[in-house]
């Protein structure tokens, strides 16, 4: 080894560096390694090369070793290994292996004393830090302990008090003194449910940890205190439960504020009563009960309310309200009873535990007598009516929609029923009602389905019994209800507007049929058709029916418009111009039903009418052994006036020979009904013809 250099001397120290390296891990690069290691075998070079031994240099080669951290003794093993195979036969071999072990083992056991004096003044160190840590949670908790702002209480599991701080104190208007070792029993509000006392019985079971809830609590006079509590266990060494550490938040403020709101979010601001909300979590609970249970509605509505806040302002109108209102609650209030203000001027009347309708139109009745008080407002002697819906009916047959909209509708029966009276809720009436909304909603599709059609009725002479014309009389053939009149769907027609389509496709279909018949030779009937008051009021109505006289082939003279005696007695203006305008085409008027209606005569002989259908029910009365009763008596001036006014008269419901007979006697010059001919199709017109 004294006499290597060069590259012997870079193989040592890489194969050096190469076994330290598999001793221990150091965070070092490989180069900087090898750099370190190329040092130490530098100094052991020179060491053995020194005529002159100087083992400390040999020693501090081993404390280098220690000092780049390869501390295992394999590091020692594997470097005296290495050392010996250049030396091998020397006699420095061993001086040089003493000393290298002797400063390895040197400097191995001061970094040991230094790190174990490290170690020991750490552990110092963190136990003081403890300590003061302790000192300062132990000081921070009792700070906070004593003046938090909310209440704290420690209780052990059985719910003593062991410790309560001022603010729970205060709370219950208590020192602290006087509330430690007293059981937390004694301050919980009797009235709270008892269920709410398994949380804690949960707790101390060790069941749960901590739970959340609101509760009251009891001050010294006795007054509730509303709070909201938090409570969390701590458990002992082995995890039994050993304290439980309650916070409390006094929200009594929030609970006066949130009952305030609850009630203004379920009353009714201007009266007071009860509003919709509540009225309809009242009525759900009512539905949720025993099944046996009935209930009762009298909903009721102000009749003429509309035209005292119109003329009298909103203000006199409020208190007029306000008024109502009071006498319906003096009147209602019970226990299982509740009246709200449903918005407006309608109120309705629960009664949940109903005893059937006798009791609820007794109600009714009582109702309508106390809104018919006068009622002294700012000087004004104001009188309402109302109109009251009665509703009764077991829970189990129904639901809270049903039952408003059942009310809701009966309510509507009493206002079109006159006012001022109460209407019971009636099945068979609420079907015809339903029925009829339905046709009402179907009827544009059945006009563009082709689901009406039309019948023909002979008119005939009565002094010979020839076919004078036919009627057109417009059918449906529904697809649920089967064969309809005009009596079911025409009046529904006029309210929806949809009379004047359905009008102009009736006078289509007729003029077309009567136009066909008249290509067949023979007699040519005039073809009557319904003419209602919203059509006569149309702009365009002399166009349309030209158009349609146009498309058909049909000449004007083979058609008669029928028009009802209000209709007629009501055009003025454009209409009265657009009939005048007919007549001038050659088209013929007539008024249906006459003598149900009012007639200015001095006005009829101004209209521009050539014939007067008398209504079947005067014809009905006609009987040969009757010759003077009074429709005769009727029937006889009706013909009379007809005739002084140059007017036809075509009668209609005739049923029998003598009504024939009678008829023809008195001067009727034509006739329709049953005696002749029901209303059919065309073809049966056609073998008339034939």
């Amino acid at each position: 080894m004294a006499g290597a250099a060069g590259s012997g001397r870079d193989e040592f120290a890489a194969a050096w560096a190469t076994a330290l390296s598999e001793t221990a891990f150091v965070a070092a690069e490989r180069a900087m390694l090898l750099e370190r290691v190329g040092e130490l075998t530098d100094v052991l070079l020179a060491a053995v090369a020194d005529p002159e031994w100087v083992p400390a240099h040999v020693e501090w080669v081993g404390a280098e070793i220690v000092r780049q951290r390869f501390l295992a003794p394999e590091a020692l093993a594997v470097s005296m290994r290495l050392v010996a195979g250049p030396l091998a036969g020397s006699d420095r071999l061993n001086l040089v292996q003493a000393a290298l072990a002797a400063g390895f083992v040197r400097a191995a056991h001061e970094w040991i004393f230094t790190e174990q004096e490290s170690l020991r003044r750490s552990a110092l160190e963190a136990r003081d830090h403890a300590e003061v840590a302790r000192r300062t949670s132990e000081a921070r908790f009792r700070a906070m302990f004593a003046d938090a702002a909310i209440g704290i209480g420690i209780t052990d599991t059985k719910g003593r008090l062991l410790e309560v701080n001022s603010a729970m104190a205060t709370m219950l208007d208590l020192r602290a003194d006087q509330i430690k070792d007293h059981n937390l029993v004694e301050y919980l509000h009797p009235d709270d449910p008892p269920e709410l006392g398994r949380y804690f019985n949960e707790m101390v079971a060790g069941q749960r940890d901590h739970y959340r809830i609101e509760r009251r609590f009891r001050k010294r006079d006795g007054t509730p205190l509303w709070t909201s509590v938090t409570v969390s266990l701590v458990r002992d060494e082995d995890g039994a439960p050993q304290f439980l550490v309650g916070m409390v938040e006094d929200n009594t403020e929030r609970h006066v504020l949130s009952e305030k709101l609850r009630h203004q979010a379920n009353h009714d601001p201007l009266t007071g009563l009860g509003n919709r909300a509540l009225f309809t979590g009242r009525l759900e609970a009512a539905f949720s009960g025993n099944d046996g249970q009935r209930i009762g509605l009298c909903y009721l509505d102000l009749d003429g309310f509309k035209a005292i806040n119109d003329t009298l302002g909103h203000v006199i109108g409020d208190e007029l309200l306000v008024r109502v209102a009071d006498r319906l609650h003096r009147l209602v209030n019970a226990p299982g009873r509740l009246v709200a203000r449903m918005g407006g001027d309608e109120f309705v009347v629960l009664v949940e535990h109903s005893d059937g309708m006798t009791e609820l139109v007794a109600l009714a009745e009582r109702i309508l007598a106390a809104v018919a008080e006068p009622v002294h407002v700012d000087g004004h002697r104001l009188t309402v009516s109302a109109s009251v819906g009665i509703l009764e009916r077991p829970v189990s047959a129904s639901t809270p929609a049903d039952v408003m909209r059942d009310v809701d509708v009966t309510l509507h029966w009493a206002k079109v029923d006159g006012k001022n009276r109460w209407a019971c809720f009636d099945p068979e009436r609420n079907a015809r009602e339903i029925a009829r909304i339905t046709l009402s909603a179907a009827m544009p599709t059945a006009l563009e389905s082709r689901e009406f059609y039309v019948d023909y009725q002979p008119i005939v002479r009565l002094s010979d019994g020839g076919l004078l014309g036919v009627e057109a009389l417009v059918r449906w053939a529904h697809p649920e209800f089967g064969r309809l009149g005009p009596d079911r769907f025409i009046g529904l027609a006029e309210e929806t507007g949809l009379i004047v389509p359905l009008g102009h496709w009736v006078l289509a279909q007729a003029c077309a049929q009567a136009a066909a018949w008249a290509r067949q030779g023979g007699v040519e009937p005039v073809v009557s058709v319904n003419l209602a008051a919203r059509q006569v009021a149309e702009p365009g109505l002399v166009e349309d029916i030209e158009q349609v006289l146009t498309t058909a082939g049909l000449p004007p003279t083979s058609l008669q418009l029928e028009l009802t005696e209000s209709a007629i007695m009501g055009t003025t203006g454009e209409p009265l111009a657009a009939l005048r305008e007919l007549v001038s085409l050659g088209i013929r008027i007539a008024i249906d039903d006459f003598g149900t209606g009012y007639s200015n005569l001095s006005y009829l002989r101004h209209l521009p009418v050539h014939a007067l259908k008398i209504a079947g029910s005067f014809v009905e009365g006609l009987r040969a052994d009757e010759p003077d009763s009074v429709d005769a008596q009727i029937v006889t001036a009706l013909v009379s006036l007809a005739h002084t006014l140059k007017l036809d008269v075509i009668a209609e419901g005739v049923e029998t020979r003598d009504q024939a007979d009678r008829l023809r006697a008195i001067g009727c010059d034509s006739a329709q009904g049953w005696l002749y001919a029901k209303p059919g199709s065309p073809e049966e017109i056609s073998h008339w013809l034939g």
